[in-house]
């Protein structure tokens, strides 16, 4: 019997090792499930500044490059040698702008990137990468550019401004056909062509037909437990986990502590892990949407594969799978995720993310100064043996 681990590729196994990736510089955001094709300048609307970094990789030996991700819980900053080497780093809260505005995401964004440039001192930066939660459409992109236009007086603005499913694509593939998904705080996805053609989705919640994400699951698990406790719903463990992981007596006390104030509306994201441990433990209400997460994660990458004409039988086409709920590789969650892309889309190859997307942010802006393999691989390997600290500090 063929079981999850048989068919899915985990990409520290399945890295290239030659060759300048095709790095994802991005779509500006066409209508929710189309397809969009470019020219040969580059996938989309992704936003690059004038100027910018000389191909070739040559100047000061001691330059660096910029990589930042940012999702809906935090926000990575590294500076990176021209040789792979990862010289400083810093995480800060999330910076998704569409969620928290450019008034709270930009100081996040400004404060991050400026103790990584304390740390780097006067060496030249030579480009950045900037990839977010939240930049879905033309207008985001747009804003996001005049957001940080400053940085041209420090250090340099973003030579890429993009959505950071571009930085979890690179993390996991260099294929030119491939999608890819991220279900972590929220849940997005998109698929892209050899030829430049993309679809990708506005992802702004109910209001575009989004269902899932870890959010969204722990707000599902309050809700489940609140319809068991005053009898509206059906029983289950949820009932008494939902409370008791939050340090209340009742589920009446939780609605009432985040009614009043009492009680961070943030901890409801915490009730994901809850959920599937509820699940795990084999809950009926608890596993039914699990899967039901599971059924919009295939959902989304087949119907962005099936646009663009990719992933049928014969072909092997990957979909990499990001995001801390997917990255968690809960067998629950698993399972029947390789089991919709068998059913749905043959060539589908389901290819799981462990790594901090900051990897493929990385990656990408290594690769748009001509960095070779072997500064690539030595990138790779030192996010891959270190664990990213909260401050920045310089590494030796």
């Amino acid at each position: 019997m063929t079981t999850a681990d048989d068919v899915v590729r985990e990409t520290r196994t399945a890295d290239a090792a030659t060759g300048t990736a095709n790095a994802r510089s991005g779509t500006a955001g066409p209508p929710a499930g189309t397809a969009e094709r470019h020219g040969p300048s580059g996938r989309g609307g992704a936003l690059r500044a004038r100027g910018g970094a000389r191909a070739d990789g040559s100047g000061h030996a001691d330059a660096v490059v910029l990589a930042v991700d940012g999702g809906g819980s935090k926000t990575d900053v590294v500076a990176i040698g021209l040789d792979g080497s990862l010289v400083a780093h810093a995480r800060g809260p999330g910076t998704n702008p569409q969620s928290r505005g450019w008034s709270a995401t930009g100081p996040v964004l400004d404060e991050v990137r400026a103790r990584v440039l304390a740390e780097i001192g006067t060496r030249e930066v030579r480009t950045t990468h900037v990839y977010l939660a939240g930049l879905d459409l033309d207008d985001e992109l747009v804003a996001a550019q005049a957001a940080l236009a400053h940085w041209a007086e420090d250090g340099g603005a973003p030579s890429v401004l993009d959505n950071d499913l571009f930085a979890l694509l690179r993390a996991g593939t260099l294929s030119p056909d491939a999608a890819a998904v991220v279900c972590g705080t929220g849940i997005n996805a998109l698929a892209v062509r050899a030829d430049g053609a993309t679809v990708r989705y506005p992802a702004i919640g109910d209001v575009s037909g989004d269902w899932g994400g870890g959010a969204y699951l722990g707000n599902r698990a309050l809700w489940y437990a609140a319809r068991a406790e005053d009898g509206r719903g059906s029983t289950t463990a949820l009932e008494d986990a939902v409370p008791r992981s939050l340090g209340f007596r009742s589920v009446r006390e939780v609605t009432e502590a985040l009614h009043f104030g009492r009680l961070d509306p943030g901890a409801v994201g915490r009730l994901c892990p809850v959920l599937f441990d509820v699940a795990g433990a084999g809950d009926d209400v608890a596993r039914s949407v699990v899967e039901r997460q599971a059924e919009e994660i295939v959902v989304m990458a087949s119907v962005a594969l099936e646009r663009l004409d990719l992933g049928g039988a014969g072909s092997a086409v990957p979909v990499v799978l990001g995001g801390g709920v997917l990255a968690a590789r809960h067998p629950l969650l698993v399972d029947p995720v390789v089991a919709g892309f068998a059913a749905r889309v043959p060539g589908a190859v389901p290819t799981w993310v462990t790594d901090p997307p900051v990897l493929g942010a990385g990656l990408a802006a290594l690769e748009s100064v001509g960095a070779g393999p072997e500064a690539l691989d030595r990138y790779r390997a030192a996010v891959r043996a270190r664990e990213f600290a909260s401050t920045a500090a310089p590494i030796t």
